[in-house]
C-alpha cells in the first residue's frame, strides 16, 4: 500500500463520512436524537453556529483512524472486508463513548446512547467499505 494510496483512501472516507454524518444525523435521525436528548439543554449548536473546521477535521481523523488501521490489518482489500473491519470499529467505539456519555452526563437518555452506536456502525461500516476498496486499488 503506498503513500498515495493511503492519503487518497483518507480525503475519500472524509468525504464519506461528512457526508453520511449530515444525512444520518442533520436529515433522517434528527428528530430522534432532539426527543432522546437528556436533560442537558442548549447543548446542540445551530447549523450556522458550528464550527466547521473541528467538524471537518473530526471526520478526516476518523476517516485517516480507518486507514491507519486497515494498512496494519491484512486483506481490508474490498467493500465487503472494509465494511466488516469499519462496522466492528464503529461499534465498539460507539458503544465505549455513548455509554461513557451516558454515565457521566446528561446529555442522552438511555434508548439514544444505545441507538448511536449503531448508527457509527453503519456509519464507520459504510466508509470503511469505500476505504477498503481505495486500499486494495493497484
Amino acid at each position: 500500500m503506498t503513500a498515495k494510496n493511503r492519503v487518497l483512501a483518507t480525503l475519500v472516507g472524509f468525504v464519506v463520512l461528512f457526508l453520511l454524518g449530515w444525512l444520518f444525523y442533520g436529515i433522517l435521525l434528527m428528530d430522534f436524537y432532539e426527543t432522546n436528548s437528556g436533560s442537558a439543554s442548549n447543548v446542540m449548536r445551530a447549523e450556522e453556529d458550528m464550527i466547521w473546521w473541528a467538524l471537518i477535521l473530526g471526520n478526516l481523523l476518523q476517516a485517516y483512524f480507518l486507514v491507519y488501521i486497515f494498512s496494519k490489518w491484512e486483506g481490508i482489500d474490498t467493500f465487503g472486508n472494509g465494511f466488516k473491519g469499519g462496522a466492528i470499529i464503529g461499534l465498539i467505539l460507539g458503544l465505549a463513548m455513548n455509554l461513557t456519555m451516558y454515565g457521566t452526563s446528561n446529555m442522552m437518555n438511555l434508548t439514544s446512547a444505545l441507538v448511536d452506536p449503531i448508527v457509527s456502525m453503519v456509519m464507520m461500516g459504510i466508509t470503511g467499505g469505500v476505504i477498503g476498496v481505495m486500499l486494495g486499488r493497484k
